[in-house]
């Protein structure tokens, strides 16, 4: 399991190389000067050169982006703000606590409600209360973000004061709004994922035989339902994390929350080019350590998948002990 985990850690750097290389060539095909943008419209062309030349920008775009992997892989440095001159790294690090508290406590709060009523529906299925979910579910699914978050701060800070209608470093309440925003999204979604897996659960023939032996139906659900129907719902809570993650512009925005996404807003509508690709990258690395933990918790939950990630290497150690005993040097 160690290997799987360190082979997957690895993993990274491919991922890396990657998100780095796309990010590139959509800044050399995106039409416009990050230069020209910083100066007045009655810069003249040796003052565009200048700051072409201060911001690295007259070299070749392969050295660019050489220059960039290394710095990236041995001093973990993502480059210089256009704008504010200062490292990017220190930047993207001071915003991403905003982030991940928002990622976290909302998909944490989906999870604490959406999986509940999501085994409740399936075992209440086609009645009142299983429709009733399934209809706050589809409700709370098609309202996009923004909308949901003008409502709120037109309803409770508008209307009756009650909550700030943007966010202020220092009072706790400026995060309300955006986590229930972020959580009615995520919660819709885990709602239906449970309640479609335990009813995939609920038809197997290993429930029947616990029931035909007279296990308590507490039992049933709980030992023998739910810990099956997690799988998937694992899946999408690491899904849902990951989108959380980097998915929470549109919040970040409304709120004005100093996250990562608002500061990828910025940078994209000020052509800072190393804090665009700075968040970005850490936004991908973020998700693939979810993805990882999610494939890590899938062996806790169920341990029979464990022999799937390390059979391989079992089936050739068997082999190998076998071509010993028949006296074949391996």
């Amino acid at each position: 399991m160690l290997r799987y985990i360190l082979k997957r850690l690895l993993w990274l750097i491919p991922v890396m190389v990657g998100v780095i290389t796309i990010v590139f060539a959509i800044t050399v095909l995106t039409p416009g000067d990050p230069a020209a943008s910083l100066l007045d419209r009655n810069a003249t062309q040796e003052q565009i050169d200048e700051v072409h030349h201060r911001l690295g920008l007259d070299k070749p775009v392969l050295e660019r982006w050489f220059n960039y992997v290394v710095g990236v892989f041995t001093r973990f440095d993502f480059g210089t703000s256009y704008t504010t001159m200062q490292p990017v790294r220190d930047e993207v690090l001071a915003k991403l606590p905003y982030t991940l508290i928002l990622a976290v406590v909302s998909v944490s709060l989906a999870v604490l409600i959406g999986i509940p009523l999501g085994v409740w529906s399936a075992l209440k299925q086609y009645t009142i209360t299983d429709g009733s979910v399934l209809f706050l579910s589809v409700l709370f699914v098609s309202m996009p973000n923004f909308w949901l978050s003008m409502l709120l701060i037109s309803l409770l800070s508008v209307s009756l004061g009650l909550l700030p209608s943007f966010f202020v470093n220092g009072d706790w309440t400026g995060w309300i709004m955006p986590i229930v925003v972020a959580t009615i999204g995520s919660m819709a979604q885990f709602i239906r994922i449970t309640r479609s897996s335990m009813l995939e659960v609920m038809r197997q023939d290993y429930i029947r035989t616990a029931r035909a032996k007279g296990q308590k139906e507490d039992v049933i659900v709980m030992h023998h339902m739910m810990r099956n129907a997690m799988i998937p719902v694992a899946t999408s809570i690491g899904s849902g994390l990951g989108n959380a993650l980097g998915g929470n512009m549109t919040v970040e925005i409304v709120f004005s929350l100093p996250g990562i996404g608002s500061y990828i807003v910025n940078a994209i509508s000020t052509r800072n080019y190393p804090g665009m690709l700075g968040g970005i990258l850490v936004t991908a690395i973020m998700f693939t350590v979810v993805n990882l933990l999610v494939d890590i918790a899938y062996v806790i939950i169920d341990p029979r998948l464990k022999s799937q990630i390390t059979g391989k290497k079992a089936s050739k150690r068997k082999l190998n002990q076998m071509l010993r005993e028949q006296g074949v040097t391996v």
